[in-house]
């Protein structure tokens, strides 16, 4: 017989700790987590804030938390479902919907905490990164930095998403820096980005800010193949969205959400009262139906074997 040397003994068993449970779903990137979060002692529990950025399968959602010993707060979010209030009802999950969900959320916090006059961010879109060395040898990501106030610091986070050169979460950074933030941030990974030159074509990006990649698309599928431009861009067909107006729908959203940029009231749940449950049948009512079952069945029987005799 051969010998097998034990690899992995009962000692190695009984001293094993599985990982965290969100570790374990691959939700959460703990060792990202926990540089996101940590902040200084000598900051006194000042929270760090996060900008959270997240996809699904029809929005965005963008969202400033800060974490605590029992879990994350959120300060403020928006979502891309709430750009039909300012005229974008299709497409909410593009670059160009998460640069406009990012606006949102940054001007929303801002005018939650009282910072939207001070700090109105870019607002002409040049897709340009804005920074300002101060005086005290810090920088930061806005235009002007006002003497009394500092602007509002975020960090973006990515969650367990791939940070690829022209990721629509950057698209939704973007938006949340020209809407005021102080996040930091670099060109490098915004679409128009050459790594092996190390240019930054800025045109490249302000079209995919504006839509026009999608307007090239649906130009393209118009003329190879109309039967799928039908059926990928109804709900473009049917808002009577075509190609060259992308870019003053565009516009004209980022200028409704510096308009307004609070949040819809939230409507009073009224639940439909007609339909009501049938009542529960008492153990007498149920013993009651069972014996009638049995005895239709009984006449049903007797009736049979009746037939079979007179035949």
């Amino acid at each position: 017989m051969v010998f097998v040397k034990v690899q992995k003994s009962k000692a190695y068993f009984s001293r094993f700790q599985v990982k965290f449970r969100r570790r374990r779903e691959g939700k959460t990137d703990y060792r990202q987590r926990k540089r996101l979060c940590c902040q200084d002692k000598n900051k006194y529990q000042s929270p760090k804030y996060r900008l959270v950025v997240r996809f699904t399968n029809r929005q965005v959602i963008c969202q400033i938390a800060y974490a605590l010993i029992d879990g994350d707060r959120i300060l403020c979010q928006a979502s891309s479902t709430e750009l039909g209030r300012y005229g974008l009802s299709v497409g909410l999950k593009n670059y160009a919907a998460a640069y406009c969900t990012g606006l949102l959320c940054a001007r929303r916090l801002l005018q939650k905490v009282g910072l939207d006059g001070v700090y109105e961010g870019n607002t002409e879109i040049d897709a340009e990164v804005v920074k300002t060395e101060h005086s005290d040898g810090k920088t930061y990501f806005v235009e002007e930095v006002d003497d009394d106030k500092r602007p509002f610091r975020a960090l973006l986070d990515v969650g367990c998403k791939a940070t690829t050169t022209g990721c629509r979460i950057f698209g939704a950074l973007k938006g949340a820096a020209d809407g005021g933030l102080d996040i930091p941030h670099s060109e490098k990974r915004f679409p128009g980005y050459d790594r092996d030159a190390k240019e930054y074509d800025a045109e490249m990006h302000k079209e995919r800010i504006f839509g026009g990649h999608v307007g090239e698309y649906m130009e393209y599928l118009e003329e190879e193949d109309n039967t799928k431009y039908q059926e990928h861009f109804k709900g473009y067909i049917d808002e009577d969205i075509e190609a060259d107006g992308l870019e003053e729908l565009y516009e004209g959203v980022h200028e409704k959400i510096r308009e307004d940029p609070s949040a819809a009231e939230k409507k009073a749940y009224s639940p439909d009262k007609t339909f009501k449950r049938k009542a529960k049948l008492t153990l007498a009512q149920r013993k009651e139906r069972v014996q009638a079952k049995k005895d239709a069945k009984n006449a049903e029987d007797e009736a049979d074997d009746d037939d079979d005799d007179e035949e």
